[in-house]
């Protein structure tokens, strides 16, 4: 696959930057709400559930790189990201996605070959759950590592003119095990903490619905605002302690 990132971008003339309009400080905003609107779907079944559920996955990847991009420029790194062309972003995410997909598979038949059936299904939702809420605990923390996986293979590709590699990042984070294990063991703890205060939110604005004599639209706004408030604010504190964590672990290189 081929993509234009740092050689290419040089030669490139300049040109607009894609912008969301009334979304541009919420830029990761437009790609959560298709991805909520297809997990509707997946959840009803059905023949359309499968592409409804590849959409919303495709979207959540694409919603990562928007937040990712501002997420490393804030740690004082650069990234190409905000560069890239919708349909490059695309292929990137759509490669990132198949690789990730059949790390899932191979993890959740490995993990129901030795009795745990009920949890190898949650596994297969580690790439939902970097910006909705998981099943269980240990899906949190999985998908605190899928996430970890995604943004070495982003870093990767960046470095080596787009070239996406499972193994690569799977390595990296290896050799990076001191500083990104611990964001990850960090994140994980801290999706379980947003968990209990998304529950917290959901009952207080469930009460509202029961009791509340606000107008139907007053109370979908309310419920809107809540499930992407969590959806943004799952995704920025994700980015922000991987992306502190590999900032960590390249000064510990260095150093060394």
């Amino acid at each position: 696959m081929t993509i234009a990132l740092r050689k290419q971008l040089e030669l490139r003339p300049a040109r607009p930057e894609t912008s969301f309009g009334p979304f541009k400080l919420l830029h990761a905003l437009p790609w959560l709400i298709l991805a909520a609107a297809m997990r509707v779907i997946a959840f009803g079944g059905g023949p359309a559930a499968l592409p409804a559920t590849i959409i919303s996955d495709l979207s959540v990847l694409l919603a990562f790189f928007a937040t990712a991009q501002r997420s490393i420029e804030a740690a004082g790194g650069q990234s190409s990201l905000g560069e890239l062309t919708m349909g490059e972003q695309f292929k990137l995410s759509f490669a990132i996605f198949w690789r990730i997909t059949l790390l899932m598979i191979a993890v959740s038949l490995g993990t129901e070959a030795i009795g745990y059936a009920g949890l190898s299904r949650h596994l297969m939702a580690g790439l939902d759950g970097m910006a909705f809420d998981q099943f269980t605990h240990i899906g949190r923390f999985w998908s605190a590592l899928i996430a970890a996986l995604v943004l070495l293979i982003i870093v990767h590709a960046e470095r080596n003119d787009g070239q996406i590699a499972l193994f690569a990042a799977i390595a990296e984070l290896a050799r990076r095990g001191l500083w990104l294990g611990a964001a990850v063991i960090v994140l994980g703890v801290v999706n379980i903490a947003l968990f209990y205060g998304q529950e917290v939110v959901r009952s207080a604005i469930w009460n509202f619905w029961q009791t509340s004599t606000a107008s139907q639209f007053t109370k979908n706004l309310i419920y809107f605002v809540f499930i992407f408030s969590f959806a943004m604010l799952r995704l920025w504190i994700t980015l922000t302690i991987l992306t502190l964590g590999l900032k960590r672990s390249y000064i510990r290189r260095d150093r060394s």
